[in-house]
Parts: C-alpha cells; sequence; structure tokens
C-alpha cells in the first residue's frame, strides 16, 4: 500500500510541475475553479458516452472516456498536491473503510 501512497502523491507533483510549466498553476489555487475542472471533465466523459466512446482526438489508442477519466484523476491530483492534501493516505483510509461498510449501505448502485 505505501508504494500506491507514494504514486498518488507523485503524480500530484507531477501533474502539478506540469501545470506550472505550462502556465495553468501557481500557488494561489482557487477552489471553486479548480473543482469545476474536475467536473467539466466529468461532463466530457458522458459526452463520449453519449456518442459510443469514440477514440480520443488526443491520444487515439484509447477511447474518449479512457482519456476523460485520465484526466479527472490528473487534474484531483494536481488540485490535491497544490492544496497540500494527503490524497494518497486518504484514498486508502477510504478504501479500508469502505471495506467494512454494511452490503448496499446506501441503496445506492453502480
Amino acid at each position: 500500500m505505501n508504494n500506491l501512497v507514494e504514486s498518488i502523491n507523485e503524480l500530484g507533483k507531477l501533474a502539478f510541475d506540469n501545470a506550472v510549466a505550462h502556465g495553468f498553476a501557481g500557488t494561489n489555487v482557487q477552489d471553486e475553479k479548480a473543482l469545476l475542472l474536475i467536473h467539466s471533465e466529468i461532463s466530457e466523459a458522458v459526452e463520449y458516452l453519449r456518442h459510443n466512446n469514440p477514440n480520443s482526438d488526443h491520444i487515439p489508442e484509447f477511447t474518449g472516456i479512457e482519456e476523460e477519466l485520465a484526466d479527472i484523476i490528473i487534474r484531483v491530483c494536481n488540485y490535491a498536491h497544490a492544496k497540500g492534501f494527503r490524497l494518497g493516505e486518504a484514498v486508502i483510509a477510504k478504501m479500508k473503510f469502505n471495506v467494512d461498510r454494511e452490503y448496499k449501505h446506501s441503496g445506492k448502485s453502480f
């Protein structure tokens, strides 16, 4: 699990460093804007789904949904790193918590 934590946190650093290098990030992160950008990636995935999930225009060896899911992860990791959140640790803790939840605890389905 420690490798997973390190990998998630490293991905955040790489995403943040790349965003800074391209003029998209800095020390003054706007929380609402960052979260809305994550939401926009979800909307883009839905649009690919509505169009039968064709290959991505940017990375054609992957489907559009695969690309957008990657964008979601990148944006989440970038935001977490910029804010100093312990995302890797939080993911592991939440997964451990979910293991012990009762069956269909909220009635939601996947």
